[in-house]
């Protein structure tokens, strides 16, 4: 019998996994089903809430069972896992999309697990015809930056001008290539990742070509733009073509 994996959260995630396979995920909103985490430790809860989120839910998680916590959030939450002692924890990125709260899953490529329950998470999401794989550490952390550089600069040249990812890569080369040429030399040795860029951007310039009409944004500042702010500030460091394109955001802002 598969194990039933506990995913906190009733959002567009959550409520999906669990409307994708019953059997296997098992949900707990705000209200209900916090006591099924006072059971014996070993079998996985995957957070599936906002990073903003994530102190009030540590709160709510007993001692013993915070070495079966697996995160799955987008950006940069290393900072946050080492601060509150969670630096080894169980880790995965999702590749798939839904669309809104109460739709179904639209699977996409192989989302990534590593850690302690990377297997039977990966067991239970292939279980529910839901493409994963199990990684180590270093290749993680390699899909970890890229999918932050996709999320950060293209949400900064799509709100810098006022355009969807399919204008920003075909109109907006230059800029697209300079900013990841300068976040990029930031983060991979700060991560201990080393990705080469040219590869990376057609990886990157590739994939919003695929979702042409989708239009990023800068959001979620502490864990995507702002980390590496944050980065090149402790650095004593400049991000020069970031802070001109965050400036010419703003105006964007200012003018819509």
């Amino acid at each position: 019998m598969s194990v039933v994996i506990e995913v906190i959260g009733a959002g567009r995630v959550g409520a999906a996994l669990r409307q994708r396979d019953p059997q296997r995920f098992a949900l707990i909103d705000r209200a209900h089903g916090w006591d099924r985490l006072d059971g014996p430790a070993g079998a996985p809860i995957l957070l599936a809430v906002r990073n903003d989120d994530l102190d009030d839910v540590l709160a709510r998680i007993p001692g013993h069972r915070r070495a079966d916590l697996a995160f799955v959030q987008n950006g940069m939450i290393r900072p946050w896992l080492a601060e509150h002692g969670l630096a080894q924890a169980t880790r995965g990125l999702l590749f798939m999309a839904v669309a809104s709260r109460g739709a179904p899953i639209e699977p996409g490529g192989e989302s990534p697990f590593t850690g302690a329950h990377a297997q039977t998470l990966v067991e239970a999401f292939t279980g529910a015809k839901l493409p994963a794989t199990l990684v180590d550490a270093e290749t993680f952390a390699n899909t970890e930056l890229e999918k932050l550089l996709w999320n950060s600069c293209f949400g900064l040249l799509c709100d810098a001008y006022d355009c969807d990812v399919g204008a920003a890569v075909a109109d907006y080369h230059d800029d697209l290539h300079a900013l990841v040429a300068e976040l990029l030399a930031l983060s991979g040795p700060a991560l201990g990742v080393s990705l080469a860029l040219d590869p990376l951007i057609d990886r990157l310039a590739a994939y919003s070509r695929s979702i042409p009409r989708y239009r990023g944004a800068v959001k979620e500042w502490r864990w995507r733009n702002g980390w590496f702010v944050e980065l090149a500030h402790e650095r004593g460091l400049s991000l020069p073509v970031h802070d001109r394109l965050l400036a010419q955001a703003g105006a964007q802002a200012r003018d819509s």
